[in-house]
């Protein structure tokens, strides 16, 4: 097939997996890395196309910034040429080969970029012609695909010739470059843009109820605000019920409660530790607290929307895997770089845990090329060096652009959260529960010591809350299970099984986990709210819901699987899906039911439809609005080493690697059995991943 230079550097390469005949696979090395970046002409400049926010509009535009506006953190993001790209693909693939020499052999970070990563002779040409525009280089990732910088807009303006503008979008004002960035054209092969060059942020995928008293010495709790509900009293998630609800109480009795394994949790808002230290009381959880990471200046407590999202990815991370160590990194955001963006490079950059979590998200389009190239190139790393990505879907249900909290139908139509969709990291979606009037059947009408009244498994359905009528539910809003299609990455490999559509294209999520939040809501500890009786039984706490519950506790999950095998497990949904696709799907009915033996929860009640967009309704399988449900973890673990995996080795053949821009090439793709005879089955699919979100 004719492909054009500039998406050489981008093929990503996929095929299925067969069941091979256990065996010493011939180890596969990446090549040798070598100088992609010619002579540098200044003249001969290329533009960084799908580098610019969609937001940074005319209409919005307020003027040029002034020049000396500190443009800190910049991250230059890097791409990969076809053959090395390749040789990682198929590295990750044995990797999680049982019958490989590099099975669960994890990668460190500067053993990653040595074979993955840019040459050395590369870094120090880039590194060497940002300080000769004024750039003051903080580091080059060790992964060898970022280098952070910091300068002025005066200097962007000069060297990336395009200037930094204000903008004054909803109310708020926001820095932004105005123009795609340029480089000098011999950078082209290599650079796939800045991440980023603006302060349009990340949403949280949370949603914050408000707050609820405690019914008497009952397990009911009536919620301090007006909602939509035939009862003036619900019940509340405490650590005790999730145990109960999704089976992490059996793991706990037979010692598996995170000891000796750690959460990293991404964040850009710091937290205040009595907060956690008080939830942890309250829930008669283990002193434990958090180690707090600052990867430079401390940006403090911003409040509202930003200190409940982190209260509550470390208070309930904490609370699923009591004994683990959840490593907090906090990174400021700056006028040019998102904290998060920077969060999560150093918890990989520095592999500082075997699972992380992350519960912000954007839509792949609004975040463009580098943005996208950015996290392909992080989770891939992290997969290779055995850390667990898990990332929560959105909370906006199929229209992943659109704000969950606006008033208005969704009018951006289909997309996926650009974080969550790449074919590296675990996605996951909401669930709600579905009691249907059968409540003293689910919940006790008494707490136990530890706050709980779950009985036990409760039935699910498609988590879905969105509105369009303010007068029914009091706010119109999008807030349903984010999942869909991506734009911009194939097929996965492992993507298999009942239910998983034909379409070529990575789909998300993968899990899903309670995610409601006026029904089902997560009890949490915020600024000194939650108190408690003489007897010592919680009666305020705070209320949040959202797939940024979802995703700390399915990281948390993750770490009790990485205690009990005790190994990390790097991109599970090598396991996941086998798993999900082995078992009946009929026996496994979230409605049902599910059998006690069942490992996923099938939820195939609801859609994540929403005020102006059409979603996905629920089915047998896996869908696209949970995945493939919710998941009992005792058996999850159990089942976790049962699954056998054979690799395959792809091969790439170019008609010639000697190109000028636009010339046309030949791609040949040969997809073999790493050992023995067979004939892999699947799609070899040649997609410009490198340049995610370019045009």
């Amino acid at each position: 097939m004719p492909l054009h230079r500039s998406l050489l550097a981008a093929i990503v390469l996929s095929a299925a997996f067969l069941l091979y005949p256990s065996g010493t696979l011939r180890a596969q090395t990446a090549p040798e890395a070598v100088s992609r970046i010619g002579a540098v002409d200044e003249s001969s400049l290329a533009t960084l196309k799908g580098n610019h926010h969609p937001l940074a509009t005319a209409a919005n535009d307020r003027g040029e910034a002034a020049p000396d506006l500190p443009m800190e953190r910049m991250l230059l993001v890097l791409t990969r040429d076809a053959a090395t790209e390749s040789a990682l693909q198929n590295l990750l693939a044995r990797q999680q080969d049982k019958s490989s020499a590099d099975f669960h052999a994890w990668l460190s970070p500067p053993q990653f970029g040595e074979r993955f990563g840019a040459s050395e002779a590369d870094l120090q040409k880039l590194t060497a012609w940002l300080a000769s525009h004024g750039f003051r280089v903080n580091r080059v990732a060790q992964g060898g695909m970022a280098i952070e910088f910091s300068g002025t807009a005066a200097q962007v303006k000069e060297a990336f010739h395009t200037p930094i503008h204000s903008y004054f979008v909803n109310g708020e004002k926001h820095y932004a470059n105005a123009l795609d960035p340029q480089i000098p054209a011999a950078f082209a092969p290599i650079v796939a843009g800045i991440s980023t060059l603006h302060d349009f942020r990340k949403k949280p995928s949370s949603r914050v109820v408000g707050k609820a008293t405690r019914v008497a010495n009952t397990s009911l709790w009536q919620p301090d605000f007006t909602f939509s509900g035939a009862a003036g009293v619900e019940h509340f998630l405490a650590p005790g019920d999730f145990a109960k609800i999704y089976n992490t109480a059996t793991l706990y009795q037979n010692g598996i409660d995170g000891t000796g394994q750690s959460v990293a949790i991404v964040a850009r808002n710091n937290i205040n530790l009595s907060d956690v230290q008080i939830f942890r009381i309250a829930f008669g959880l283990p002193v434990n607290d958090p180690q707090i990471i600052l990867d430079g200046p401390d940006p403090g407590n911003l409040f509202g929307p930003e200190e409940t999202e982190a209260d509550l990815d470390v208070e309930w991370s904490g609370a699923i895997a009591p004994k683990a160590t959840i490593k907090f990194v906090v990174s400021a955001s700056t006028n040019s770089t998102d904290g998060v963006d920077l969060s999560a490079l150093y918890i990989v950059d520095n592999n500082l845990a075997p699972v992380l979590s992350v519960s912000f998200g954007e839509c792949e389009q609004t975040l463009g090329q580098a943005e996208n190239t950015f996290y392909n190139n992080l989770w891939q790393q992290a997969a290779a060096q055995g850390i667990t990505a898990v990332i929560s879907s959105g909370d906006n249900g199929p229209a992943g652009c659109d704000n969950a909290n606006q008033s208005a139908p969704a009018s951006r139509g289909l997309a996926v959260n650009g974080l969550a969709s790449t074919p590296f990291n675990i996605a996951v979606g909401g669930t709600q529960f579905n009691e249907n009037g059968a409540d003293s059947t689910f919940w006790s009408s008494t707490n136990a010591p530890d706050q709980s009244s779950a009985l036990g498994y409760i039935p699910e359905n498609v988590w879905n809350e969105s509105c369009a009528d303010p007068n029914v539910c009091g706010v119109a809003s999008l807030f349903a299970s984010s999942g869909g299609v991506s734009t911009l990455y194939s097929k996965p490999s492992w993507q298999v099984g009942t239910g998983v559509p034909n379409d070529g294209k990575r789909d998300v999520p993968d899990v899903s986990l309670d995610a409601a939040g006026g029904h089902d809501s997560y009890l949490l500890c915020q600024d000194g709210i939650c108190t408690t009786n003489a007897s010592g039984q919680l009666i305020n706490a705070e209320l949040v819901g959202g797939t940024s519950a979802a995703a700390p506790t399915f990281a948390a999950i993750m770490a009790l699987i990485a205690q009990k095998t005790n190994a990390r497990q790097g991109q599970a949904n090598f396991v996941l899906y086998p798993l999900a696709a082995g078992q009946n799907a009929a026996n496994c009915n979230a409605s049902g039911p599910p059998q006690a033996q069942c490992i996923f929860n099938d939820i195939t009640v609801g859609n994540n439809n929403v005020p102006g967009q059409t979603g996905t309704t629920a089915g047998a399988g896996y869908d696209l609005a949970t995945g493939w449900g919710s998941v009992n973890a005792a058996n999850l673990a159990t089942s976790w080493q049962n699954v056998m995996l054979r690799s395959s080795i792809t091969t790439l053949q170019l008609s010639s690697a000697n190109l000028t821009h636009g010339q046309p090439v030949t791609a040949t793709a040969t997809v073999a059995p790493s050992l023995g005879t067979g004939t892999p089955t699947g799609d070899v699919s040649l997609s410009a991943c490198g340049r995610c979100g370019g045009s």
